[in-house]
C-alpha cells in the first residue's frame, strides 16, 4: 500500500489546484481532501426515501414526490413530469431517453432548428449534431477531394478539365442530412416515450419550466442548454463570423483569416485550404494545439503548411477593419494584414446559461457563466441537475453522453453514480487528423515532478 503525506499546505492546495484535476481523474489518484471537501451534497441522500418508487399501473413509474422544499412549505404531491430536461442535445438527449426507459415520465423543450443557433433557434440533436462534429466531417469529407484529384494524376487519371466545386450544392446536401439527423433524434425521443416540447425553456422555480408561456412541474429538471462560440469585444468584431457561420455561409470564402489555435481553427483551415481558399491563421501562442503532445503540435503545423496555410504565430487581435471595397484588415500587435473576404474567430466556447432563470432560482455558477455541480451532476438547488457543455468540465460529445447516463441511473435506479473521466479520447478533424488518449508526455513529467515533492510511505 502507497501512502501520498503532503508535506506541507502549499503542497496539498497544489495538487487540488484546477491545472491537476485532470491528471488526477486520468491517472484515478483520490483527490486531497480540500478538493474533495467541496461536495455540494452528501452522496448518501441519493439513495434516500426520496428516491424510492411508487409503482402505479402506468406505462411509467412515477417517482414519489419528496424533494426537498426550498422555503420550507410542503412540495406538491404531483408534478406533471419527472424529469424535464431544458436542451436536447447530445447529453440531454440520453439522460432523457435512459430516464424514460428506466420508467420515468420525461418531457424535454428545444427551439426550433436552424443550422446557426441564436437565442430563438436550435434544433433537436444539439451542438455536435447540427453545428459541431458532424457538418464538419462532412466538409472535411468535401475538401479531401482536391488533394485525391491531385494525386490521381500519379495513379494515371487524366482530365481533360480540371473539377471545379460547387458550394452551393454542398450546403443544399449538408442541411438536408441535418434535418435527416434531428428527424431521426426526434424518433429516438418519442420511440421511448419521451414528450418533446418546442420552445425556449425557463425555470421560474426549483419545480417548474416555463416553456413559451406555458408552465410545467417536475420533480428534477435537467438544465443541457450545451455552449455557444464566444468572440471577444474588439473594434469591428460586428464583421467576425464564427464556427456556426462558417458552416453555413451562402458562398465559399476567397480569403479567410482564423484567429485561434485551438482543435476548431485547424480543423476549418484545412477545410477552407481543401476547398481552395486562401487561409491564414493567427494564434497568440508560439504554437497550435495547446494541451496535445508536443510532437503532435510540431507535426500537424508542419503539415498544414506545407499544404499551403500560412501561420501567424503569437499574434493577438487588436481590430477588424472593414474597407470602402468590402474586404477586410486584421490589425493585430505585431501589424496589419489585409485583403481578406471573411474573418472567422475560432477563441473558445462559452456555457449558454443567459436568459434561463438560473439565478433566480439560486443555482451557483462560474464567473464564465457555468453551472456548477457536484460529482453527481446536481447543482446547489437539490432538484436541479446539469450535463455537458453548459457545466464547463470537459465539453466532448461522449463525455456529455456518460454524463447523461449517469444522471439517469442516479435519478431513476437508485444507483447513484459519479461520470467517469479518467482516459478520454478525443480526436480533431484536422488534415492530418490528430486522436489522443490519456495524458501527454508533458503531463506525466508535471506530475511526476509533483509527486517528487511528497514523502512516501510504505506500509
Amino acid at each position: 500500500m502507497v501512502v501520498v503525506m503532503a508535506s506541507s499546505l502549499t503542497v496539498t492546495n497544489t495538487l487540488s489546484s484546477p491545472k491537476l484535476k485532470t491528471l488526477y481523474r486520468k491517472l484515478s489518484i483520490p483527490i486531497p481532501t480540500p478538493l474533495s471537501s467541496r461536495l455540494l451534497f452528501n452522496p448518501k441522500t441519493l439513495s434516500s426515501p426520496s428516491l424510492s418508487l411508487n409503482r402505479t399501473s402506468h406505462r411509467h413509474r412515477s417517482f414519489a414526490a419528496r424533494a426537498e422544499s426550498q422555503n420550507g412549505a410542503e412540495p406538491p404531491s404531483h408534478y406533471d413530469f419527472d424529469l424535464f430536461t431544458i436542451g436536447a442535445g447530445s447529453g440531454g438527449v440520453r439522460a432523457s431517453r435512459f430516464a424514460a426507459n428506466f420508467g420515468a415520465s420525461v418531457a424535454v423543450c428545444e427551439l426550433p432548428f436552424s443550422a446557426i443557433s441564436s437565442e430563438t433557434t436550435g434544433g433537436v440533436g444539439g451542438t455536435c449534431v447540427l453545428r459541431g462534429c458532424v457538418p464538419k466531417k462532412l466538409m472535411v469529407y468535401a475538401s479531401h477531394y482536391s488533394y485525391e484529384f491531385e494525386e490521381s494524376h500519379g495513379f494515371g487519371w487524366k482530365y481533360d478539365v480540371e473539377p471545379k466545386h460547387d458550394w452551393s450544392t454542398l450546403m443544399a446536401n449538408k442541411n438536408a442530412e441535418l434535418q435527416r439527423l434531428t428527424g431521426i433524434y426526434k424518433n429516438i425521443l418519442n420511440n421511448a416515450g419521451v414528450t418533446l416540447i418546442e420552445g425556449r425553456g425557463k425555470i421560474v422555480d426549483p419545480h417548474t419550466v416555463d416553456v413559451d408561456g406555458k408552465l410545467y412541474s417536475a420533480r428534477h429538471i435537467l438544465v443541457s442548454v450545451g455552449g455557444r462560440p464566444f468572440i471577444p469585444e474588439i473594434p469591428g468584431s460586428e464583421y467576425v463570423i464564427d464556427s456556426d457561420a462558417a458552416l453555413d455561409l451562402p458562398s465559399k470564402p476567397e480569403k479567410i483569416a482564423i484567429v485561434g489555435g485551438g482543435y476548431i481553427a485547424l480543423e476549418f483551415a484545412g477545410i477552407f485550404n481543401g476547398l481552395t481558399t486562401t487561409v491564414h491563421v493567427f494564434i497568440r501562442q508560439k504554437k497550435v494545439l495547446r494541451g496535445f503532445d508536443e510532437e503532435i503540435r510540431d507535426f500537424a503545423a508542419e503539415q498544414m503548411s506545407l499544404r499551403g496555410i500560412e501561420f501567424h504565430t503569437e499574434e493577438s487581435p487588436q481590430a477588424i477593419i472593414k474597407s470602402s471595397d468590402g474586404s477586410l484588415s486584421l490589425k493585430t500587435n505585431k501589424g496589419t494584414a489585409e485583403g481578406f473576404s471573411h474573418i472567422m474567430f475560432a477563441t473558445g466556447r462559452r456555457p449558454n446559461t443567459k436568459n434561463l432563470g438560473l439565478e433566480t432560482v439560486g443555482v451557483k455558477m462560474t464567473k464564465n457563466g457555468a453551472i456548477e455541480v457536484d460529482e453527481y451532476s446536481r447543482t446547489s438547488v437539490p432538484s436541479i441537475w446539469a450535463v455537458g457543455d453548459v457545466t464547463d468540465r470537459v465539453n466532448l460529445t461522449p463525455v456529455a453522453l456518460m454524463e447523461g447516463g449517469a444522471l439517469a441511473k442516479t435519478l431513476f435506479q437508485n444507483e447513484p453514480t459519479k461520470p467517469d473521466y479518467r482516459a478520454i479520447p478525443s480526436a480533431v478533424f484536422s488534415q492530418p487528423p490528430i486522436g489522443q488518449v490519456g495524458l501527454t508526455e508533458e503531463q506525466v513529467i508535471l506530475f511526476l515532478g509533483i509527486l517528487s515533492t511528497v514523502e512516501i510511505a510504505f506500509q
